[in-house]
């Protein structure tokens, strides 16, 4: 079968299209024939290995699997021993972040992370809602209406519908991302919106109930002065050092009541599950800039990379 492969750390210079021996699934796991997948800023840091707990993840000194792709849609092909349950034709998605393997023909998967697609949902727009679906819905718990709400990053597929989420609560939405995305931003319903090339939202003055942080830069003095009492910062990534200044230096700030730190997803079935069908009821919907072939791997992944997508790429082998 065909598959990009990874044959080092680095950039897109490190990925090549191969041929590679078909999986075959162990017990427990279903092999997919991949329909669409997903590409996600993790895939990116699997590539680089930075940040360190890509590494961790993935392998210190070299790739420890060397197929990206983790949030796949596919039709089952084979069965492992000891799956109940599964038919073979069916469509499924699920999340592989651990594991990854979605960016080629064929995938082999557990069963029990697998969630069916319902016939509402096109297999590229299923592809998009297990990570960057579960990160908006986690984001957004809890908010209402008039709160103030922040999205750095806004513009990824992650930021586009988490917007959608804190809109539809009633929330007075502020989008940061590349000048590129302001208008684009704006027309999908911001409120607000800042080019973070040219200011920086932690010093502007204003101050926000909830900041949901796609990539954390700062560290929590300048994160609290942008947070009015009682408010919350919650950072889904970023750079060891800062992630850890956050979780330790946030911690005076509860004094005050603003709460700083790293936003806990939940992932796995349950919340695929959730997201699936949050996206059937029409409550939440990946915006999906182009469907490429496997070809396009390196360079969707370079885009992404860069901050350039305007919501999502899918791979489509």
């Amino acid at each position: 079968m065909k598959a990009i492969v990874q044959t080092r750390y680095g950039g897109p210079d490190a990925l090549h299209l191969k041929d590679i021996p078909l999986p075959v699934p162990a017990a427990g796991e279903v092999r997919l024939k991949v329909l669409a997948c997903a590409v996600n800023l993790s895939d990116w840091e699997y590539l680089v290995g930075a940040p360190f707990y890509a590494r961790l993840a993935g392998g210190l000194l070299r790739p420890r699997r060397s197929v990206l792709g983790s949030d796949i849609v596919g039709a089952v092909d084979a069965l492992g021993s000891e799956v109940q349950g599964v038919s073979v034709g069916a469509r499924l998605v699920g999340d592989a972040v651990m594991t990854r393997g979605g960016f080629a023909e064929y995938v082999c998967m557990p069963a029990a992370d697998l969630v069916p697609v319902p016939d509402a949902l096109s297999d590229e727009v299923a592809a998009c809602l297990p990570q960057a679906g579960g990160i908006a819905v986690a984001g957004t718990q809890g908010l209402s209406a008039g709160d103030r709400f922040l999205i750095n990053g806004a513009g990824g597929g992650s930021g586009t519908m988490a917007m959608q989420l804190a809109k539809a609560a009633g929330a007075h939405v502020t989008g940061v991302d590349n000048a590129g995305k302001l208008d684009w931003l704006h027309a999908l319903g911001a409120d607000d919106v800042i080019d973070y090339a040219k200011h920086d939202f932690a010093t502007s003055g204003k101050r926000w109930g909830r900041i949901l942080d796609m990539v954390a830069t700062r560290g929590p003095v300048r994160i609290a002065a942008s947070l009015s009492d009682g408010g919350t910062y919650q950072a889904a990534g970023g750079s060891v050092r800062t992630l850890l200044s956050l979780l330790i230096g946030g911690v005076p700030y509860r004094l005050a009541g603003k709460r700083i730190g790293i936003l806990i997803v939940p992932s796995g079935r349950d919340l695929t599950s959730r997201v699936v069908q949050m996206a059937v009821e029409g409550r939440i919907a990946p915006v999906i800039e182009d469907v490429l072939p496997l070809a396009e791997v390196p360079e969707a992944l370079r885009r992404t990379g860069r901050g350039e997508v305007r919501g999502k790429l899918v791979i489509r082998p």
